[in-house]
């Protein structure tokens, strides 16, 4: 996540290389790299690539493809982050004046780590909406690096559609220091909607309109707050408001929202990378799987209780686009996260097979990363499992994966030797 630094400028280029000839001489295709919007477009449509440039010269001098994400979002306050890269500067005075730009709770806390979707198609911007900064952004590094494109060097663009770069809301808080205090990884459990702003609230309303029942037109009151378990509120728990008649209505305006947004930002994506291919992702939000209401992910914006696969309409959206669906937490079982965190009720492993067979279906190419570190056998053989070799006679497998990530400890002797076998018989699951 360092490689390029706050003030936009390569570090270490000479580890950079180092590190990428090892992965090379491992068997590694490529290498994902971040492209932050907070340090690219430091002025409104002035975007600045020379130390993305430097950087894709070394991947391609090293023989390695490269697979780019378009982020915008914050980096940093995530597992794992040990770097601070919040989104442009000039956006977050825009958010000073008005801050409903951003993401909301109920408590009217702002989340700048990334835009609502509230401001799609608002000219809040500069005189710009969220979708033509997204679109210019795109725009600019495919002219910017058209030589990389037509030499096969990048061989494919990630586009972040939310939080984290994935598609979901950003509801709820991976680690202590932003609003609520936790431990751990299950410190990941909290949840809480996030369409207060102005823009959503908005458009709530006028959902809620023409459905017939304005009183709908508001947020629900008892869904608890970010620490609260299912059983403890009214709304998630089994039986709660989330099946109630208003409660479909607003966790169906609710993803809807989400879905949307991706749609729009996909098509400019296939606009802008024309003839290219291009994938998103989406995060595995595992903990409450096995309750009835799957709070955490219907927080998140995945519509997805114990009733209703709200994955088959996130996979035909990507369909519609011919994008790749990267799938996060391939790494992880379920028994491992019941000894561990019993109170968090996850099921990873039932979750990757849901939304893996609901891409499947919709006849699109599925990626996937890992969660968290993962250096040892026993999560490598998970990784194996769910890739499937590609002549499996469903014709069902995973299409690529990406090891998060490049770290001195990765570069350790034992580790590195570890990942070599792993990649070996990765590969192989693919011939």
């Amino acid at each position: 996540l360092g490689l390029i630094s706050e003030s936009n400028e390569l570090v270490n280029p000479e580890g950079i290389r180092r590190d990428l000839q090892a992965l090379k001489s491992v068997n590694v295709d490529g290498v994902m790299v971040d492209c932050w919007w907070g340090l690219v477009e430091d002025t409104p449509q002035k975007y600045n690539w020379c130390a993305y440039r430097e950087l894709f010269t070394i991947v391609k001098e090293s023989d390695l493809k490269l697979q780019v994400v378009m982020s915008f979002h914050q980096c940093g306050g995530n597992v794992g982050d040990d770097v601070n890269i919040p989104i442009p500067k000039w956006v977050l005075e825009i958010g000073k004046e008005n801050p409903d730009i951003f993401f909301t709770d109920k408590h009217g806390h702002r989340n700048p780590e990334c835009l609502t979707w509230g401001v799609d198609k608002e000219r809040v911007l500069k005189s710009r909406t969220g979708l033509e900064v997204y679109f210019d952004y795109m725009r600019s590094f495919r002219q910017e690096f058209d030589d990389l494109f037509q030499s096969g060097v990048i061989a494919e663009i990630e586009v972040g559609l939310g939080a984290c770069g994935e598609l979901r809301y950003p509801s709820y808080v991976p680690r202590s220091g932003w609003e609520y205090p936790g431990i751990g990884e299950f410190q990941a459990r909290k949840q809480k909607t996030q369409c207060y702003d102005k823009y959503l609230i908005k458009s709530l309303k006028q959902a809620a309109e023409a459905r017939g029942h304005t009183e709908w037109g508001c947020c629900p009151d008892n869904a608890g707050e970010y620490n609260s378990k299912p059983q403890e509120t009214d709304f998630f728990r089994d039986g709660g408001d989330y099946d109630s008649y208003y409660g479909r209505f607003f966790l169906k305006w609710y993803s809807k929202v989400l879905i949307e947004h991706g749609d729009r930002v996909l098509m400019l994506a296939k606009l802008a990378f024309e003839g290219f291919h291009i994938a998103s992702k989406v995060s595995g939000i595992h903990w409450w799987y096995k309750t009835a209401s799957h709070a955490a992910e219907l927080a998140a914006g995945f519509y997805n209780p114990c009733n209703r696969d709200g994955y088959v309409e996130i996979a035909e959206m990507f369909a519609k686009h011919d994008a790749s669906l990267n799938f996060t937490c391939v790494e992880l079982r379920t028994l491992a996260q019941e000894e561990d965190f019993p109170e968090a009720l996850a099921d990873p492993e039932g979750l990757v097979w849901q939304v893996l067979n609901a891409a499947w279906d919709a006849g699109i190419y599925v990626a996937s990363e890992n969660a968290l570190p993962c250096y040892d056998r026993d999560g490598y053989n998970k990784i194996l499992e769910n890739a499937k070799p590609s002549k499996n006679p469903d014709g069902r497998h995973i299409s690529a994966f990406t090891y998060l990530r490049l770290s001195p400890v990765l570069m350790e002797e034992h580790n590195l030797q570890e990942f070599a076998r792993f990649v070996k018989r990765l590969h192989g699951t693919q011939v």
